[in-house]
């Protein structure tokens, strides 16, 4: 250990002991992690986050959108909350820490607090949400959302690759999707979210940083698109006469990836990550293809340019093809600033802690993009070797992630403990 780790008031033990055990339910190979939102291994790592809430003396629920919530009383209850929180599902194939540092980390601020005799003068509440990822579902914030009464209805009857709906994995979870209006948060409710989280990207671990100050989260646009044309056999159709769906939706696809990288300096990314095929035999022609489309920028004139340029690529493929298409928006957000004067709470905690973090935005999306609509927040970030995530590989070290989270504390301690008015 460093010396700015020494010198912490969080457990780092205790922290990194609970990592390491959460990182058993849903073990994949030596180091990855698959744990599917409201799977049973997802159901087993909220019973077990939960345990550890009761241990650290929080009172706990687990809401009808699947957020697991643990409160610690303040000084005056009827006070908007100070919420800290993350989510603990992951990709199928990811890694042991992405969102569960914020969510463990978070664990650990409040326990310190409590153990240090803090006393705040409003409620802190951890939340673990459900589905931030979106990759059962294809639609990810699902907990965040849903908590301040932004979900769309048509999110409950989504389907997984099995035909479960998230109505249903709702209900296996132990949720009630018939209450859901129960579990959202009134305006006002909530006084400042906080989240800690891997940086997900290269540029603290090129910087050599173990930390990094958020700045803001770029607007994800989300697309479902489906191209149809027409099956035939493969051996007997001319080329001239084919409406292949899979070459129109290729075009498409590599368009894409080209208009992303029409400005080497910006941040624009895009990416298409899940691709259907019918019928899915290698002698018929595609009739059909559904993929999905993620394009992000920090700049919404530049997306939106991006969007357009997109659009008219589907549509000259879709003529050029003899093809029909859909589009159909799953997610659009414009850019979502962090706060200044909880920025200005991190930097000058840095200092004390004798760190002097960059400040940078988040190409991905998290938790705190959706509670920026209710409140403001910040986001910590920690170094994760090569900026590998989603994939097994993905690894921050257990040094970075106490400095994450000792900054985590410090900062909740000077939120929470303001004089109430």
């Amino acid at each position: 250990m460093d010396g700015n780790t020494k010198r912490l008031t969080i457990n780092t033990t205790r922290l990194q002991s609970r990592i390491e055990q959460l990182s058993q339910i849903g073990k994949i190979g030596e180091t990855g992690v698959c744990r599917l939102a409201l799977s049973k291994e997802d159901r087993a790592g909220v019973e077990l986050v939960r345990s550890w809430m009761d241990e650290a003396g929080l009172k706990t629920r687990l809401d009808h959108f699947g957020n697991l919530i643990g409160r610690m009383q303040g000084a005056y209850e009827d006070a908007p909350v100070l919420m800290i929180g993350s989510h603990i599902d992951s990709q199928p194939y990811g890694g042991r820490f992405d969102g569960v540092i914020g969510v463990l980390g978070g664990l650990e601020v409040i326990q310190t607090m409590r153990e240090q005799g803090v006393v705040p003068q409003q409620p802190i509440e951890l939340v673990a949400f459900c589905d931030e990822e979106g990759c059962r579902f294809q639609k990810g914030l699902f907990g965040s959302w849903g908590m301040i009464g932004r979900i769309d209805p048509e999110d409950l009857e989504r389907t997984d690759k099995n035909g479960i709906s998230r109505r249903q994995a709702l209900h296996e979870f132990g949720c009630d999707p018939a209450c859901l209006e129960e579990s959202c948060y009134a305006e006002g409710s909530i006084g400042a979210y906080l989240e800690l989280h891997i940086e997900q990207g290269p540029i603290l671990d090129n910087d050599e940083e173990p930390v990094g100050i958020v700045t803001a989260i770029s607007g994800p646009l989300w697309w479902t698109v489906e191209m149809t044309g027409f099956a035939g056999h493969a051996g007997s159709v001319p080329m001239y006469m084919r409406k292949d769906a899979l070459l129109g939706a290729a075009k498409v696809i590599t368009a894409l990836n080209e208009l992303a990288k029409l400005d080497a300096s910006a941040p624009t990314v895009g990416t298409v990550g899940h691709l259907q095929v019918f019928p899915d035999s290698r002698n018929i022609i595609p009739e059909r293809v559904r993929f999905t489309v993620d394009l992000r920028d920090i700049d919404l004139e530049r997306r939106n340019a991006r969007e357009q340029a997109l659009r008219e690529v589907i549509e000259l493929a879709a003529m050029e093809g003899g093809l029909t298409y859909t589009i159909t928006e799953d997610t659009n957000s414009v850019p979502r600033y962090c706060a200044e004067w909880i920025k200005q709470i991190l930097r000058d905690q840095s200092k004390e802690m004798g760190l002097t973090p960059p400040e940078l935005m988040s190409g991905p999306f998290h938790d705190a993009l959706a509670l920026s609509y209710a409140c403001d927040y910040a986001m910590i970030f920690v170094r994760c070797k090569d900026g590998i995530s989603h994939n097994p590989q993905e690894y921050s070290s257990y040094e970075d992630i106490a400095l994450g989270t000792e900054l985590l504390y410090r900062t909740a301690v000077q939120i929470a403990c303001r004089e109430y008015q």
